[in-house]
């Protein structure tokens, strides 16, 4: 079994490094060590394996929430997010600078995507906080770390892929990631709050006048926040109101994300052409990835390396709190070369065996494993966040690196806190189906 083991990841790290395509890659490895260690058909199973995976039904929501977000990350949405938050974070010790964390809060509950939640509150806030004189390091450090919640708070394209690989029900997989979202996003503010309290020059002298907005004008400010509150209400609101599938609602917010783009002037034909290209390739690209995923998860089932694994980390008797902490470590260590809808469909055959016999639930592991995903997210040298944020200001990534920092350590002991309390992420699923 060693060298079947050592074949295979040697062999998928030959070909990962080699720049082929990862969705390649993966296939290509799984049919050359099936075909080198066991004598079975595989051109007869494979069209099977590709036709099984691809008509999951599950896996109809991934498509439209990848056309929502293209049609969202078109609009004026995002100034719009800016303007009605604006009067109500100047409350708060941090002033403006919360707008980062509920902007991207309200947008990952609308496009489920971590890059375009990202980019879209990015682009307008970012660049207008730095213009009123906010502290770089907080500014771009917050919007790092916040913008990871777009793989957390549902609706979630990481946990639609994880669903259906692990096979788990979706909808539960979006409750439970709810409240993990809401703390991490409070612990993010709670991070702004006490460093501008201790470094007051973070806030220019000019935005502390922004307590002194009248209750009428923040109460106005909130009819710029209509089009992504209608759009949450619609999607999340007909998933828990029973009344839609998370495929279905998926379309109600692809219905939805039209009619806002039609009212802000967003909907030209050159922008519905751009939609359907960049959706197309974005749909194409995580669909290869999805079937080589399936093919080397099968494959490493007929070799049994699963139970081997399972066996081996039985024997090592790692508590499952040591266990959570490996593969911490592992994850982190993958985070910086691969990003993280990579390392969840390369990984999962082998780790999901392991954590389910250590007595942890397929939930909470989905969760956990988000929350990993999202540090990857923000993990150099491949981190998919820094890269869009250097974008929009210009920075080096070393830079932009540094003063993310202290989100990744809050979000690290997160993890740990969620390990050690995992009813926290599994009461709202028990409360809701039992």
């Amino acid at each position: 079994m060693s060298v079947i083991i050592t074949t295979l990841l040697l062999a998928l790290l030959v070909v990962l490094g080699s720049g082929i395509w990862v969705g390649l890659s993966l296939m290509g490895t799984g049919v050359t060590v099936i075909s080198l260690f066991r004598d079975i058909p595989i051109d007869k199973l494979l069209p099977q394996y590709v036709f099984n995976i691809l008509t999951t039904s599950e896996l109809v929501a991934l498509p439209l929430f990848v056309i929502m977000g293209e049609f969202l990350f078109r609009t004026k949405l995002s100034r719009s997010l800016f303007n009605g938050l604006a009067p109500w974070m100047g409350l708060l010790p941090g002033r403006l600078l919360h707008v980062n964390i509920v902007g991207c809060s309200i947008f990952a509950a609308i496009s489920g995507s971590s890059a375009a939640t990202t980019q879209v509150v990015g682009r307008i806030s970012l660049t207008e906080l730095l213009r009123r004189g906010y502290s770089r390091d907080i500014a771009i450090g917050s919007l790092a770390g916040a913008g990871t919640l777009g793989f957390l708070i549902p609706p979630s394209t990481v946990m639609i892929i994880y669903g259906v690989l692990a096979e788990e029900s979706v909808l539960k997989l979006f409750t439970a990631g709810f409240l993990p979202g809401m703390l991490l996003a409070l612990l993010f503010m709670a991070v702004i709050m006490i460093r501008t309290t201790i470094n007051k020059d973070a806030i220019p002298e000019a935005e502390k006048r922004l307590r002194h907005v009248s209750m009428a004008d923040r109460i106005y400010a909130l009819k710029e926040l209509a089009p992504a509150l209608f759009l949450i209400l619609v999607v999340l609101g007909s998933m828990y109101g029973g009344l839609a599938t998370p495929s279905e609602a998926a379309a109600v917010g692809v219905f939805g994300a039209v009619f806002v783009a039609a009212l802000q002037g967003g909907l030209s034909v050159k922008a519905v052409r751009d939609v359907a290209l960049s959706s197309m390739q974005t749909c194409s690209m995580i669909g290869l990835i999805i079937v080589g995923a399936t093919i080397l998860g099968n494959v490493t089932s007929f070799l049994g390396i699963p139970n081997f694994m399972a066996s081996f980390v039985s024997e090592l008797q790692l508590s499952p709190f040591m266990l959570i902490f490996v593969l911490t470590c592992v994850y982190l260590l993958l985070g910086c070369f691969l990003e993280g809808f990579s390392m969840i469909v390369t990984t999962l055959p082998v780790v999901l065996p392991l954590v389910t016999a250590a007595g942890f639930d397929k939930v909470w592991f989905g969760v956990f494993l988000v929350i990993v995903v999202e540090l990857a997210q923000i993990t150099p040298p491949v981190g998919f966040n820094l890269f869009i944020i250097q974008g929009v200001t210009g920075d080096g990534i070393g830079y932009i690196t540094r003063v993310t920092l202290p989100f990744v350590a809050l979000m690290l002991a997160f993890i740990a806190f969620l390990a050690i309390f995992p009813e926290f992420v599994m009461w709202l699923p028990a409360v809701l189906y039992g």
